[in-house]
């Protein structure tokens, strides 16, 4: 049977925080991404090999090898972003069954993602957006931003993105990138409002595409992939902006 792929439904940059207050998520093609931000998908691109040196991920509680990740924290104030110390991913088990109340200490990302000019103005162009859509007019937030740099792989014949299930994150706007599809079939996403009928179901397929979403308001999940050739893998990058301060921060010292 032939394997069935929904578009994802593409708006231009300029309509993004309005379909974010109006919709609850909006998805970008990777051009108008980039351009929006005023890079090009080269720029984005020269990160891809990043992903090719993730560590396994030793947290999975289901037993599985198929991810790989790192993990990085940054506040962005304004036009300004810096990284903080290492520190540990957390979440309550309300967001996260599988792997809530865990500290889990994932390897950093590396300096030459981190401080290269594309990720800065990726991290502080998405924290304008924030601003534009959770703040009052000419307000802006202290954003505290969590990165995940993900691989799934399929060398065990499945692997999950997302193994614990339809999810909320706990944060304000959470930004799933995909970086890189190759040799795999599934990983469909799947929004839907928390408290309402209404839902979204499309297959991110081109590198450095977007789906932004405001995570008080969808639930949001991606179906496991399957391998469509030997080595199949799906890279992703996902960003999270929170007010306030980091998940957990009362558990391991507050940033500044």
């Amino acid at each position: 049977m032939a394997h069935i792929m929904f578009s994802p439904p593409y708006i231009p940059p300029a309509q993004a925080a309005q379909s974010l207050r109006t919709h609850g998520y909006a998805v970008l093609q990777p051009e108008d991404f980039a351009q929006w931000m005023g890079l090009s998908v080269n720029d984005l691109q020269a990160m891809d090999a990043d992903w090719q040196g993730l560590p396994p991920d030793a947290f999975l509680k289901d037993g599985g090898r198929y991810r790989r990740r790192r993990h990085s924290c940054f506040v962005s104030d304004g036009d300004h972003v810096h990284q903080v110390p290492h520190r540990a991913h957390w979440q309550p088990v309300e967001y996260n069954a599988l792997h809530g109340g865990m500290q889990r200490m994932f390897d950093p990302m590396l300096d030459a993602t981190t401080h290269s000019p594309a990720w800065l103005a990726m991290i502080n162009a998405l924290g304008q957006l924030a601003d534009q859509v959770f703040c009052a007019d000419e307000m802006h937030e202290r954003w505290f931003v969590e990165a995940h740099q993900f691989r799934i792989d399929t060398t065990d014949g499945i692997g999950r993105p997302t193994p614990e299930g339809a999810h909320r994150d706990g944060v304000d706007l959470v930004a799933v990138l995909m970086v890189n599809r190759q040799g795999v079939k599934g990983g469909e996403t799947r929004v839907f409002e928390a408290t309402g009928p209404n839902g979204q179901r499309f297959t991110l397929t081109e590198p450095w595409s977007i789906m932004l979403l405001d995570d008080a308001r969808m639930i949001h999940e991606t179906t496991p992939i399957q391998p469509a050739e030997p080595g199949g893998v799906r890279d992703t990058l996902v960003l999270t902006y929170r007010r306030g301060n980091f998940q957990g921060a009362d558990l391991q010292g507050t940033a500044s």
